[in-house]
């Protein structure tokens, strides 16, 4: 199978199902951020990281593939008048969403209470933490954009929420991990 199909050409892509929409369109727009996601989540599971943030961060990728795939149908195409499920796609459980709560109370537990916000950086891998939370905000912006358009499940949305709080506590367990410094953000005085 070749990777090229030419079918693109003039700014339309086929959605899961086989209706046609044009690329700029906000269905496309939101699954393309969580590709931009899932990259971005590759770097930082690329660095030198506990293996078991980077077994997380693999089942998280797994979990936004299948969260792709639910963007990138067309609703009309997924069910049938009857309410029978037509097209076989995967969905996001209240278990993936708990997963990450549990991930993230476990790290809290490690890290001293935080009383400001903070500077994003301090080290490489904290900052491609905080690069994946603000590419997943924007991917939360997308979907429910989408959303108020054409609804979608909305596990969609509490997983996107969930997981870029996720990527922010993780930036700050890999800030502590790494021993590299937290800076507190304190509004100057004017």
């Amino acid at each position: 199978m070749k990777i090229y199909t030419k079918t693109g050409d003039k700014g339309t892509t086929a959605l899961f199902g086989g209706t046609r929409v044009p690329k700029h369109h906000i269905r496309i727009e939101s699954y393309g951020t969580v590709d931009e996601l899932n990259s971005h989540l590759g770097l930082i599971r690329d660095q030198e990281i506990d293996p078991h943030y980077k077994n997380i961060l693999v089942h998280v990728q797994d979990r936004l593939f299948t969260l792709g795939a639910i963007l990138a149908t067309d609703p009309e195409k997924a069910t049938l008048k009857s309410g029978k499920e037509r097209l076989n796609i995967p969905r996001i459980s209240e278990e993936d969403i708990a997963k990450l709560e549990t991930e993230m109370d476990a790290m809290d537990e490690a890290l001293p209470p935080m009383t400001h916000f903070v500077l994003p950086g301090g080290h490489t891998t904290v900052s491609y933490c905080h690069v994946a939370r603000c590419v997943c905000r924007r991917a939360e912006r997308m979907a429910t954009l989408l959303h108020s358009e054409e609804p979608i499940d909305e596990r969609v949305l509490q997983y996107l929420n969930r997981l870029s709080d996720y990527l922010f506590v993780l930036a700050r367990k890999l800030t502590h991990d790494l021993q590299a410094e937290e800076i507190k953000w304190i509004p100057e005085k004017l």
